[in-house]
């Protein structure tokens, strides 16, 4: 095959554009190893990072699957974080991005089948009992999709929202976000072992990752668009999509396998990190909303009630 002059000319304009020999480079290609499928993927690493903590072949199940969760997740902040620090975002690039996001959370609950169908219940409450004090709501990376999804008063539990503003410090708003329930008790003020490691490993992360998504999150970027880009009807409909589909959808397909595992006879078990789990995930108490502005007083109204 004749080897292309234009092509050439282009690696050597990169090259020279990164103050680079383009030979130096050649001869390193010419002694490079082709790229395979195992390596390019890292096969072996990612098949080796499923460690049960029992005998019971089910655990395997609920371990992957969470493995995988997470690997979704990182997708939908690897889509984020494009439309974050883009400038002149267009209709059509935002769309874009959250039909992106919103196909990942799609995938995520119809995956809940997996867990709900694909596990037996008495394997499930026996090795269950090893993951104590782990959690769900322990995933930073979820954390932080919501964070990069709307502005922090949307995120803060319902019963304190009127005593939070923009100008409320970091560190005090963080104490009263919603999924705080799932691991305080209100009463007394005091935090279970499973939300304290959890905040002694991420907070000061997250407060760092929460102050520079105050102002680059979906919501209040997308206020900050032009009129005629924030009237357009398929970028409105890709926002409401998003929304119900992370704080509805995807909640419930998650209460439900909860409830097929931990609801038993009538009688409701405890979750693994002590959280009372049916207050802590079902919408209708949560309140979360990203984008509430693009929904009717009704639809607010009604939120999470009817599912």
């Amino acid at each position: 095959m004749k080897v292309d002059q234009d092509l050439i000319n282009q690696l050597e304009e990169k090259y020279k554009g990164l103050d680079q020999n383009l030979n130096t480079h050649l001869e390193g290609l010419l002694h490079s190893k082709p790229i395979d499928y195992w390596d390019y993927i890292q096969t072996d690493a990612l098949l080796s990072l499923q460690v049960q903590r029992t005998v019971f072949p089910d655990e395997m199940v609920f371990l992957m699957y969470h493995q995988v969760n997470e690997l979704l997740f990182k997708m939908i902040l690897w889509e984020i974080d494009q439309v974050a620090n883009k400038e002149d975002i267009s209709a059509a690039f935002f769309e874009d991005k959250l039909m992106r996001i919103s196909r990942y959370f799609d995938m995520l609950t119809s995956s809940f089948t997996v867990m709900k169908d694909g596990m037996d219940v008495e394997q499930y409450n026996k090795f269950r009992n090893t993951l104590t004090p782990a959690s769900g709501f322990q995933s930073a990376q979820y954390r932080k999709i919501e964070f990069a999804s709307t502005e922090l008063i949307n995120l803060i539990d319902n019963r304190f929202r009127e005593t939070i503003d923009r100008n409320t410090s970091f560190n005090h708003a963080f104490e009263h976000l919603y999924w705080q329930a799932a691991g305080k008790d209100y009463k007394t003020g005091k935090k279970s072992y499973t939300l304290t490691v959890f905040e002694a490993k991420y907070k000061d992360e997250f407060i760092r990752f929460a102050e520079f998504y105050n102002t680059h999150n979906l919501w209040t970027i997308f206020k900050g668009l032009p009129q005629e880009v924030k009237e357009d009807k398929d970028l409105i409909k890709a926002m409401r999509h998003y929304d119900y589909t992370v704080n509805i959808t995807w909640v419930m397909a998650h209460y439900n396998t909860a409830n097929h595992y931990l609801n038993i006879g009538g009688k409701t078990a405890e979750a693994t990190g002590g959280s009372e789990w049916v207050k802590y995930m079902h919408p209708k108490y949560q309140r979360r909303i990203f984008f509430p502005d693009l929904w009717s007083k009704q639809e607010l109204q009604d939120w999470g009630k009817n599912v």
